[in-house]
This record gives C-alpha cells, sequence and structure tokens, in this order.
C-alpha cells in the first residue's frame, strides 16, 4: 500500500479523507475478524507449525499482543451472535468492548446487552456490566511484588501490516473450540526480560463500588502504614480504602484551593488596577463553579469539550487586546483549547511554544505567558471579539 502525502488536502478534504478512512478500517477489521474466526475453526495455524491461532497472528499477521486477544475473543463471539459484525462495521462496537461483553452474552440476552453497549467505550461497558453483574469487594491487602532478573537485550516486534483497502467477503462456521493465548514460540533467551511496569487498575466491580489497585514504593508503604497507625483512634481497622480516602480528600482540597482558589471562608477582594492581569481569587472561584472545573470551549456544532486536566484561564477578549480579568472575560479551557483559541485570535501558526509540555514559553507574537492554573496570569488566546 503506497502511503501519499495529505500536506496538499484542504481542512475539509482531510476531514472527510479521515472519516472514510476510519470507516475502511472498520470494515477491514470486522472482515479480518470473520476470516479468523473461520481460520481457526479449520485449525489452519497447525499445519505452518504453531499450536494456537494466538502464536500464529503473532508470528505470521504481526499482530500485536493485544490485538490479537481482543480479535480473537471478539471472533468466537461473533460466530455465535453475528449482529456483532454489524456493529463492528457501523463503529457501534470495537474489538475491545466486544472481549468485554463476551463472557455476559447469551441467546436470551445477548440482543439487549449489544444494544446497551453500543456506543460506548471501554470505561463506560466496564461500567455497564457492573451495574448489571455486580461483584464482591476484593479484600484490601498490601503484598511485595516478586524481583525479575534483568534483561540483557530486549527484542523489537515487527511492523503492523497496513488494512487492505476492500474488505474482503464475510464468512460464517460452526462456533470455535477455545483457543488458549500463549507467548509467541521463540527460545528462551538466557536472562529473561523484565516486562513493562503493570498498568494500574480502576476497575469497576458494583455500582459505586471500584477496585483499585497499583504498584508503591517502600517509602510510600512505609508512610501508609504511619498514617494507620495515627489514624487508630478513627480507623482501629486500619482499613486501607478509609485511610486512602480521608487522605485524597485533603489533597483535593489544597490543590483546590491553589489552582481555585477554594475556601470556606472566601473574603472580598481588596480591588485591583484595570490594567492588571492578575486574577483575583473571587473571579477564580466564580469561573470554576459557572464552567464545572472543566473545558468551557464549545464547538460549532454545540459539543462542549470535556476536559478537565490540564486546565487554564482564558481571557475571552485577550488582555494584550484590551480585555480585563474579569469574570464575564475569564473562562476555563484545556490546554489544547487555550492554544486553538489563541490561533483563531492571532491567525494560524501563532500559538504559544509549549516548552516539554510545562505551558511556559511564548511565541514572538504573544503578548502574555501561559502558566498554569495556580499562577497570577493566564494565557492570552481567546475568540475574536466583534470589534476587537
Amino acid at each position: 500500500m503506497k502511503i501519499t502525502h495529505a500536506s496538499h488536502l484542504s481542512n475539509d478534504e482531510l476531514t472527510a479523507e479521515l472519516s472514510r478512512l476510519a470507516r475502511c478500517e472498520r470494515e477491514a477489521t470486522a472482515a479480518l475478524i470473520v476470516h479468523l474466526a473461520e481460520f481457526d475453526a479449520r485449525r489452519l495455524f497447525e499445519g505452518p507449525g504453531y499450536s494456537s491461532l494466538f502464536k500464529y497472528c503473532m508470528a505470521v499477521l504481526h499482530l500485536s499482543e493485544d490485538a490479537v486477544y481482543n480479535r480473537i475473543k471478539t471472533a468466537r463471539a461473533a460466530r455465535d451472535y453475528p449482529v456483532i459484525i454489524e456493529r463492528l462495521e457501523s463503529g457501534a462496537l470495537s474489538p475491545t468492548t466486544v472481549r468485554l461483553l463476551a463472557p455476559r452474552l447469551t441467546p436470551e440476552s445477548h440482543e439487549e446487552l449489544l444494544a446497551a453497549a453500543s456506543g460506548k467505550g471501554k470505561r463506560a461497558v466496564e461500567e455497564l456490566l457492573a451495574r448489571r453483574f455486580p461483584q464482591p469487594d476484593v479484600p484490601a491487602r498490601v503484598r511485595k511484588v516478586p524481583s525479575r532478573p534483568v534483561a540483557s537485550a530486549v527484542e523489537v516486534a515487527p511492523a503492523v501490516a497496513p488494512a487492505p483497502n476492500t474488505c474482503p467477503p464475510v464468512v460464517r462456521g460452526e462456533p470455535l473450540a477455545a483457543a488458549p493465548p500463549a507467548a509467541a514460540g521463540a527460545k528462551a533467551p538466557p536472562v529473561l526480560p523484565v516486562p513493562a511496569a503493570p498498568r494500574p487498575v480502576v476497575r469497576p466491580l458494583a455500582p459505586e463500588r471500584y477496585e483499585i489497585r497499583f504498584t508503591a514504593s517502600a517509602e510510600m508503604r512505609e508512610k501508609l502504614r504511619l498514617a494507620q497507625d495515627l489514624l487508630g483512634h478513627a480507623i482501629p481497622s486500619g482499613d486501607l480504602a478509609q485511610v486512602f480516602d480521608r487522605a485524597l480528600t485533603l489533597l483535593v482540597a489544597d490543590l483546590s484551593r491553589k489552582k481555585f482558589a477554594a475556601t470556606g471562608r472566601p473574603r472580598r477582594s481588596r480591588g485591583q488596577s484595570a490594567d492588571s492581569r492578575h486574577i483575583v481569587a473571587e473571579v477564580k472561584r466564580f469561573v470554576e463553579t459557572r464552567d464545572e472545573r472543566r473545558c468551557g470551549f464549545v464547538a460549532p456544532d454545540g459539543r462542549r469539550c470535556d476536559e478537565r486536566r490540564f486546565l487554564e484561564f482564558h481571557h475571552v477578549i485577550p488582555f494584550g487586546a484590551g480585555g480585563k480579568a474579569t469574570a464575564d472575560n475569564i473562562e476555563l479551557r484545556c490546554r489544547a483549547h487555550n492554544g486553538h483559541e489563541a490561533d483563531l485570535f492571532y491567525g494560524p501558526g501563532k500559538r504559544r511554544m509549549r516548552i516539554n509540555g510545562t505551558g511556559s514559553g511564548t511565541s514572538p507574537h504573544s503578548e502574555s505567558r501561559s502558566r498554569p492554573l495556580g499562577g497570577q496570569a493566564s494565557t492570552d488566546g481567546g475568540r475574536r471579539p466583534a470589534n476587537p
């Protein structure tokens, strides 16, 4: 497949082409899953010398472990419930969400459950399953993670082959026997490689109940023990969930005070000069409440950005164009949309420079510094006013 450069496309053409390619990828993925199911049913991986479809896909098709696992689970579910293929092609479901749903699908409930999960991402589907199939709370525990030997070398995985532009015909077949996942069948090196650090787990178990699991340092473990001891009178059991809840309550309150001037005893502002770019605490608190601690950018089609991280105070009319640090002129923006607003006002390419993702630094065309929410100044990007 020849990949051509996309720089010659207009914005509208690029958007349309991206949508077309995404649709083709969904169709190609659905066709791949159907063919994987039939390939597995015929056990065609055994002839070339592979003991499972998982190993064959890793070694021959050059798919990643996550991609293979999701697609095999989806293929087996789709053979029993072909409606899955239609939802994959439309984008209502993905291999990841089907893999989560597969153990819960039954001939009686699959239509309703698939419909309820349509259009949802991984986290939303996990929440859906937790509500419908609640699990008991996990026991609180602290255990030492076993150490592993250090690797002398790490192999580089081969590149993923591009998906075809056209989709092959769909093939149906009989239900498959389970093929257990296994690692690629290469000779083991004399020294085992160190696996990547496991991602922290935040998994819904039941409505309003979550399993949270992560790896802590010895120093953090000692702090936890000290907190349990100091809270012995209030939490005699030393319950980890209650200890962390108290700690996070204090942390969130402290961060809210620093970023949004949040306080239970607000005082009236002493005022400031009309030309000051400083955002007073009273304005910060008002903007935080009004914008609900999330980005206030609204797209032309009415969709509001729901980002809650990397928020910045944004001048609707930039300070450099006479905008004041008032509640009417200050809004919350995520870092991306604050820069986008700067492009809209100053023109493309005039976005503030970002150094190492810290938000510091300016471009030659910007008249203000970009600081985090806790700082005294805000960025100058903004929508172009009707009468600048």
